[in-house]
C-alpha cells in the first residue's frame, strides 16, 4: 500500500517539523525576493490611480505574511501524508504558483507592466486552482487552507486589472 491512511502522518514528528520549516523558508524566501525585486512598492502603489475599493498600502504586508504561511502549510499537509514521488505533479504545480507569485511583484511594481502582471496573476490563479484540486486528493485540509490565498489573489487580480485600466 502506498501513502498513509487518511489523517495519518507518514513522517516522524521531527522530520515533519523540519519539512514544515523548510516549506515556510521557501515561501518567505519568495516573499523576500519579490520585495527586493520591487523598487519601492508602497510609494509606487500610492502614486497610482486606484479604484475606490483598493485597500491601503499598509494592509498588504500583514495579509501576505499570513498567506505565505498557509501556502507552506498546504504543501506540508500533502507531503507529510504521501512521499514526494507520489505527489510530484502536485508539488510542481505548487512551485509553479509560487513562481508566478514571485514574478508578479517586479512585473507590476518595478517594470510597471500592468497588463503583463495581470496575465501573470491569471496564470497564478490557474496554477493555484489546479493545485487545490490536486491537493484535495491527498488532503482536503491542504486544499481548504489555500482558499484565503485564492480569494485574496482573485481580489488582487481584479485590483490589478482596474489599476491597469486606470493608468493606461
Amino acid at each position: 500500500m502506498t501513502g498513509a491512511p487518511p489523517g495519518k502522518d507518514l513522517r516522524p514528528r521531527s522530520s515533519s517539523l523540519l519539512l514544515l520549516l523548510l516549506l515556510l523558508a521557501i515561501c518567505y524566501a519568495v516573499a523576500a525576493l519579490g520585495g527586493v525585486a520591487a523598487a519601492d512598492p508602497g510609494s509606487t502603489y500610492r502614486s497610482l490611480e486606484r479604484p475606490a475599493w483598493a485597500p491601503p498600502s499598509w494592509l498588504f504586508g500583514p495579509v501576505w505574511t499570513a498567506l505565505y504561511a498557509t501556502i507552506a502549510v498546504s504543501a506540508w499537509l500533502v507531503l507529510r501524508r504521501r512521499p514526494l514521488a507520489e505527489v510530484k505533479a502536485e508539488i510542481v504545480l505548487w512551485g509553479a504558483q509560487l513562481a508566478f507569485n514571485l514574478a508578479w511583484t517586479p512585473l507590476f511594481f518595478t517594470a510597471g507592466r500592468y497588463g503583463l502582471a495581470f496575465l501573470d496573476i491569471c496564470l497564478l490563479l490557474a496554477a493555484l486552482g489546479t493545485t487545490m484540486l490536486l491537493f484535495r486528493r491527498t488532503s482536503q485540509a491542504a486544499s481548504l487552507v489555500l482558499v484565503p490565498y485564492a480569494l485574496w489573489t482573485l481580489y488582487a487580480a481584479a485590483l490589478n486589472l482596474a489599476i491597469w485600466q486606470l493608468n493606461a
